[in-house]
Parts: structure tokens; C-alpha cells; sequence
């Protein structure tokens, strides 16, 4: 009996790590090409402009930063990720918001203004070729 007690302890102790790291949203392949040259993306042609777009967990964030660079945000909120949240981007058009848990991020780099949340937003790698932009995980 102990030792059918032992190999059960042995056999179940790597599954007691398995448990999602907080903040860390499920993985979704991303490899989205945008050409900025169509009207539906028009406003991504001046900085400081984001437009909503599908892909990644919840949809995707972009963000035009400066003439030559771009951030993408997966729109999963980071706090309790189970509950899978879609953030939003408030009125003043540079805080991201999950409207489950109140927590906010910087739409710059999806790092943390405030809230219960500790992990910043999941950022894609971009290339930029004008006219379009690619977007990667």
C-alpha cells in the first residue's frame, strides 16, 4: 500500500505545475498582413492612431506610434485571464481598459498604469514595409 501511495505521489507531482502563469493569455498563432493603402485601414496612416482588428485571443490592438513603428496589443485582459475579458481603449485614446477588473495599461507598450492586474498586455512583433504591416507572435 505505501508504495502504491509513493508512485501515485511521484506520477502526480508534475501535474500540479501545469497551472497557467497569471497574466499569460492562451496562445493563438498571429501572422496578419494589413496594407495601409486599403480605406479600412486608412487611419493607421498618421500616428497616433489605433484601429481594432481581429486576431490574437480577443482581437487585436494597433497602434500607430511614430511614422516608422507600430504597436500590436492582443486585447485579452491579463487579470483574471479564465474570465477572458476584451479590453477597450478609452476615450482619451492612449489608456486601455479591462472593463471586468478596472485594471488599465499604456496603449505605447501595454505596460501597467493601474489596477488589480499584474502583467502587462501580450505585444506582437511587427515589420514594417510600406504599405503594409505585418504583424507576428
Amino acid at each position: 500500500m505505501r508504495r502504491l501511495l509513493i508512485i501515485l505521489s511521484i506520477a502526480l507531482t508534475p501535474l500540479s505545475g501545469c497551472r497557467d502563469t497569471p497574466g499569460v493569455i492562451p496562445y493563438v498563432a498571429v501572422d496578419v498582413d494589413i496594407n495601409l493603402a486599403l480605406p479600412a485601414y486608412n487611419s493607421l496612416n498618421f500616428p497616433g492612431n489605433w484601429l481594432y482588428i481581429s486576431g490574437g485571443s480577443r482581437g487585436l490592438i494597433v497602434y500607430r506610434y511614430t511614422l516608422d513603428e507600430f504597436v500590436v496589443l492582443d486585447r485579452h485582459a491579463t487579470h483574471d485571464v479564465d474570465a477572458g475579458c476584451q479590453c477597450t481603449i478609452l476615450q482619451d485614446g492612449y489608456t486601455i481598459e479591462d472593463p471586468c477588473s478596472g485594471s488599465q495599461w499604456y496603449i505605447f507598450d501595454g505596460s501597467i498604469i493601474q489596477g488589480p492586474t499584474t502583467a502587462p498586455l501580450e505585444r506582437y512583433t511587427t515589420t514594417w514595409i510600406a504599405p503594409v504591416l505585418t504583424i507576428q507572435n
